[in-house]
């Protein structure tokens, strides 16, 4: 698997942890050092000790900000954004900061993503002290019980990094780890029946897109012919396919009908409870009432509920910043000189 795009998840319980393992990974500053929570999940792409890598940042498991339906949907959105499936699961931590709390941590997860998920997950832990190598290890090892039990529950796996995420030491013997537990599960990424309701999803979505682009996609590659001859068109064609191919993708993780059901889900709970308050209301006119009065009750409250949701999905695309990742992601995978 070293030519294929590592697909990293990165979790974090609460603080700054996650967002400067993301910052660590990609090498670059993706998030500011005031940023400590985020309500949307985020994709960036980059490269990791000369892997190609797509980092995903899920919603922060204990955020009382975000209500039980935001949650729902940031966690499939994460999905949607690692399928068809993650090669690693990262649940950043501060070592000097690790609670009772933090302890359920693998257990959300395991919730969320599926029993199986924790073969594929490794435990984080942010350190700035002084200790190295092995007497950081011991303390690892030593330390509270709540911490040993953390690491303990995704089969002994962890990585210390620096909370100074430009000192990149360490970043290839994480990388070996995370390699090391795929070889262990035969090379293979996570996959369950969710991430693959989501990938069918995707690639739904994707087939949809690519026919829209359908004359764009012929115009470009008849101008292309026009232009070049030989070896040099067939990189072109090569570079403009790969970088369609893409952008439709990206474009599909984002729209795709498994993050579009929240607005199904409204609308038929609307209808549901709609009908019935009509029914109560035209049980006074009779049992004729009762039909007319179901009929535009559910009409009427199916109504409210598609326009409740589409508010608090107006109001997350607002809070979060969804748009501007993707065209990092899209400017970081696919702005790079021809070969000489």
């Amino acid at each position: 698997f070293g030519d294929v795009e590592l697909r990293i998840l990165v979790i974090g319980s609460s603080g700054t942890s996650q967002f400067l393992l993301t910052n660590f990974i990609l090498g670059r500053e993706e998030f500011s050092d005031n940023v400590c929570s985020i309500t949307s999940s985020q994709k960036n792409v980059g490269e990791f000790v000369g892997r190609r890598v797509a980092v995903v940042n899920g919603p922060n498991m204990y955020n009382k900000d975000l209500s039980k339906t935001k949650m729902r949907k940031e966690l499939r959105r994460s999905m949607c954004l690692t399928s068809p499936g993650p090669h690693a699961v990262l649940i950043a931590f501060d070592l000097e900061k690790i609670s009772p709390n933090d302890m359920k941590t693998p257990k959300l997860v395991t919730n969320k993503f599926g029993q199986n998920v924790l073969n594929y997950t490794m435990v984080l832990l942010v350190y700035d002290g002084h200790l190295r190598d092995r007497a950081l290890n011991e303390k690892v090892m030593r330390t509270d019980w709540h911490l040993c039990e953390l690491v303990e529950q995704c089969n002994g796996r962890y990585h210390v990094f620096s909370k100074n995420w430009r000192n990149q030491a360490g970043n290839r013997e994480l990388l070996h780890k995370i390699e090391r537990m795929l070889q262990a599960m035969g090379g293979h990424h996570y996959i369950n029946r969710s991430y693959k309701r989501a990938e069918d999803s995707i690639r739904t979505e994707e087939r949809k897109l690519r026919k829209k682009k359908h004359s764009e996609i012929k115009r470009t590659c008849r101008d292309l012919e026009e232009q070049f001859r030989g070896d040099e068109l067939r990189w072109q064609m090569d570079n403009y396919n790969a970088s369609v191919g893409a952008e439709i993708r990206d474009k599909a993780e984002l729209q795709n009908s498994r993050l579009r059901t929240t607005l199904a889900v409204g609308l038929g709970l609307g209808f549901v409870a709609g009908a019935a308050m009509g029914m109560i209301v035209g049980s006074v006119e009779g049992p004729a009432g009762m039909v007319v009065g179901g009929a535009v009750g559910g009409v009427v409250g199916g109504a409210s509920g598609a326009a409740a949701q589409l508010a608090i999905q107006h109001l997350d695309d607002r809070v979060g910043s969804q748009t501007a990742n993707f065209n990092a992601a899209f400017i970081n995978r696919f702005f790079r000189a021809p070969p000489v």
